[in-house]
Order: structure tokens, then sequence, then C-alpha cells
């Protein structure tokens, strides 16, 4: 079963399905939505999407598409389009690693340094430095699994 939530664990919801393509977007509009370089999204059939616990709220982001979020804790949880079609954000996943990327979209709006991430050093939690941030941290977050 696929399972996911926002971060504080207010909205929860499952997809009684398989997960379909999965893809990020490079577009302005869902770099603005999600805080990020781009929008990570798996596509769900409708009526599979169902939401467990709570209720997202939705912004209308253009004449087309809705955007679902925890009022709670602000965490994207959905683009929705007029046409029918739904995805899921991939990080709201319990297992992010369950949808695997196949394509990009909105490539004018790229930031060239998406280009660069893969090359750029890499602090690993096991370094001294790494480790005791790590260890200094409490997490307040929804656990990656239905409570």
């Amino acid at each position: 079963m696929i399972t996911g939530g926002c971060q504080c664990g207010a909205v929860r919801f499952r997809v009684d399905g398989d997960l379909g393509e999965a893809s990020i977007c490079h577009c302005r509009m869902c770099q603005k939505a999600t805080g990020g370089l781009f929008g990570p999204y798996v596509g769900v059939e409708v009526g599979e999407l169902i939401w467990t616990r709570g209720v997202r709220k939705r912004f209308q982001s253009s004449n087309k598409v809705w955007r679902g979020f925890c009022e709670a804790c602000g965490t994207p949880l959905t683009w929705e389009h007029a046409g029918g079609l739904t995805s899921v954000m991939i990080g709201a996943l319990d297992d992010p690693a369950a949808a695997r990327l196949t394509v990009q979209l909105g490539s004018p709006s790229r930031l060239a340094c998406v280009d660069d991430i893969s090359g750029l050093p890499v602090h690993e939690p096991t370094e001294p430095r790494a480790a005791a941030h790590l260890a200094s941290i409490v997490s307040l977050q929804h656990p990656d699994r239905d409570t």
C-alpha cells in the first residue's frame, strides 16, 4: 500500500492502486509552489487517492491547476488539473523511493545549478561535524507511517 502525508501528520492519504508517471517540473509556478528548485510529482488515479486523515486545503494557482497543501504545516501535497489529472508530491510519500522519475518538464525555467547537484561535495552524516549537528536535532516531524 502506498501512503503519505504532511510533515505534521494532520493530513494523510493512501493510494489504492499503482503510481503513475513521476516527473519533475522546472516551471516557475512549480518552483514557487514548492519553494524548491523544481516540483517533484507522481501521478495517481483520482479515484484511487483516498484522504485518510484531515482535509487538504487547495490554492488555485492557474485557470487549470489547484495545489493541495496542509493548512497546519504548509506541506505541499498535490497538483490537481481541471482535466482530471492528479499528482501527489513525491516527498510527501512515506516511501519516496517508490516513485521513479521518468521525465522533466518546464525546461525554460530550469535553473542551471540543477545540473551541478551531482558534482557538489557531500557531507556524510558520519563526519564529525555533521554527526554532532544531527545528534542535537529532536525531530517533531510525523513519522513516515500511519499512526
